[in-house]
This record gives C-alpha cells, structure tokens and sequence, in this order.
C-alpha cells in the first residue's frame, strides 16, 4: 500500500487533486523583478507549489570551450551555445532564494527547488525546503541522490533518459540512505516533446514496478498529455511556466503562460473528479432527466376494448410509461378503459 505524502501541509495521492507545480527554471531573464511576477502569476492560476532550480554555471559544468561542451544539435532550442555561457544565462542567483520563497509564503505557495550538486543541498538546507527534485539529466548522479536521501525529506524524480535499471538504482540509492517518500515522473526530455512521444502509459506500470506515487513532467505544449496522465494516474504534475512565450526566457517556448496554467490547474482537478468508480448506476441528479427516456404512450384517443396498433402506440419521450421492450406485445391488445391521446401506458389500461 502507497504511503500517504504530505508537503507542507498538502496530501499528495491518488484520493486527492494533483499536485500542480509551475517550474520557473531560467525564464526570470535575470531580473528578481521578473522572477517575483513569476510567483505572483503562478499563485494566481491556483499551483500548488513553485520550484527552482538551485546550480551555478561552475557547479553544474566546466568553463570549456571544445566541442563536447557545445550544444551542436540543430534541433536544440539552445544550439550553437557552450553550456557554461547557457548556465549562465539560466540560473536563479542563490541570494535570490530566499525572497523567493518567502514571497511564496506569503501568498500561500510551497517553494522548493532542483538541486544540482551537493553543495546546493548543503545550501537549501539552510533554506528548510520541504522537499526535493531530481532532474532528468541529474537522476544518475548518485553522489547527489545520497546527499539528499540524508535529509530524510520526500523526493520527485524526473525520470527522462533512464532506463528501468537506471530507475531501479536511483530509487534504491535514495531509499537505502534515508528516502522514505518518493514520487516518480514519467518525463520525455526533448524540448518541446511531442507527445507521440509521451508514452503515458509507462505512469501505471512505474507505480506498480517500484511501489510508490508517480506523476508526470511534462515538456509538451498546451495541458492535453498532463489532462490525460490523470486518467492513469498521477498525482503530481509539474510544467514550466513563464509570464509570457514572447519574452523569450531560457524555457520559454514549451513553458505555459498564466492563463494555460490556470486551464491545466481546472482541467487536471476535474480530469481527476471524474474518475470515481466503476458504476453503471446513474446519479441523483440523472434521475431528474429520466423523463427525457423514450416509453410508449397512447397517440390517438382511444375508448374502451379498442384494439392496441402502431397507430394508436407509440414509442415517444417522456419516460414515464411502460418499457419500449413491451411495444410489440403489446400490440393487438385491447385497452380497458378510455383513453386520451398522451396517456402514459401501464399494465393497468391493458385488458388481461
């Protein structure tokens, strides 16, 4: 049986809303300002929690430039960058942090971050954040993982570019250093992703292989794949965000904007409201529309012993006669008393 999560208050599973959280990353541009408005626009769509990302451009690369350091995919969004330089064009100022996350606070946000390295654990640490995320490219960095496991706090990993075995020793290393509430994302890292390549279906079958709650990250554009992982499902779901595509922030061409946020955080709850349990019983609130139902009715004006045909009967809305499964027997009967045209049919009017 899962283990029930809660961060700061907020239960994480399978019998509550999703978990929705608006990733920032590096779509600040630098400015504290932005990275502010950012929070604001983020509690005003409803998120349940903001996160960064914690790393400097020295601890997450080397400052080389070769070839093994420069983005040559054509398809990248950041092509024809050395990472140094991109690292330090997208990451948030440690001194930052901290009013960060009390903005958070005060407007009712939980905050935390994606470290990249020990040294930002030892760093968030002194922050109290109440959890941590591992990132995609980060979820091998074994090091990192123990260094968190100590902590003892719940951890999301992104799940992207590991294979099952990969997973196995990620989740194993967390688990015997300390972690004891894990959540894994199924997490396609290209960016964009296309969803042909989501493979959602993995969220149930991750669940059941490693016995813990699952979610997703989700690079794909607009809240359809996040909307449909509800169904299978999650119960943590985490996009960037960014107060607008046009501000060409690091993440900003399959981040969402205020307006697609607050859809994703609407759609995934009632994604998620709907799911209830398997029923073919009809609700309270159907039984009021029964009459909208087809039952057979008297068409024509009849007078007693007329004989019962297709032109007298009909099978016609509302549905408060007899079953339209009785109109052929019924048929060639005779009726027991006067009738008038828009008679609801019963056993009662049927001679014998």
């Amino acid at each position: 049986m899962e283990r029930e999560i809660v961060i700061e208050g907020v239960k994480i599973g399978r019998k509550y809303p999703p978990f929705v959280v608006a990733e920032m990353s590096g779509n600040h541009n630098q400015s504290i300002d932005k990275a502010l408005a950012i929070v604001r626009a983020a509690a005003e769509a409803g998120v349940n929690a903001l996160k960064l990302q914690t790393y400097t451009p020295d601890t997450i690369t080397l400052d080389v430039k070769n070839d093994d350091f420069f983005v040559k995919d054509s398809k990248s969004l950041w092509k024809g960058s050395y990472l140094y330089e991109l690292y330090q064009q997208s990451y948030t100022p440690w001194e930052w942090h901290k009013p960060i996350i009390e903005r958070c606070k005060q407007l009712g946000l939980i905050c935390f971050s994606t470290p990249f390295d020990e040294s930002s654990v030892d760093f968030l640490e002194t922050l109290n954040v109440p959890c941590y995320k591992i990132a995609s490219f980060e979820n091998n960095h074994l090091p990192l993982l123990r260094r968190i496991a100590v902590t003892g706090k719940p951890v999301i990993i992104s799940t992207g570019l590991a294979r099952v075995s990969e997973l196995h020793e990620a989740v194993e290393t967390l688990r015997s250093h300390g972690t004891k509430d894990i959540i894994l994302l199924k997490c396609t890292s290209s960016y964009p992703a296309d969803p042909i390549n989501a493979n959602i279906l993995t969220i149930p079958h991750m669940r059941e292989l490693f016995g813990c709650k699952v979610g997703l990250s989700d690079h794909t554009l607009g809240i359809g794949v996040s909307v449909a992982s509800v169904v299978l499902g999650t119960t943590f779901i985490e996009k960037h965000f960014t107060l607008s595509r046009s501000d060409g922030g690091i993440d900003s061409e399959f981040s969402l904007e205020p307006e697609e946020m607050k859809a994703l955080v609407v759609e995934t709850k009632r994604a998620w409201q709907s799911l209830g349990k398997v029923s073919y019983e009809f609700s309270e609130k159907e039984k009021n529309n029964l009459q909208f139902r087809r039952s057979i009715y008297i068409s024509k004006d009849l007078k007693s012993g007329d004989i019962l045909t297709k032109e007298n009967l009909r099978v016609v809305r509302p549905g408060y006669g007899l079953h339209p499964r009785y109109f052929e027997q019924l048929i060639g009967k005779k009726v027991s008393c006067n009738l008038k045209k828009g008679t609801a049919v019963n056993w009662d009017l049927i001679v014998n």
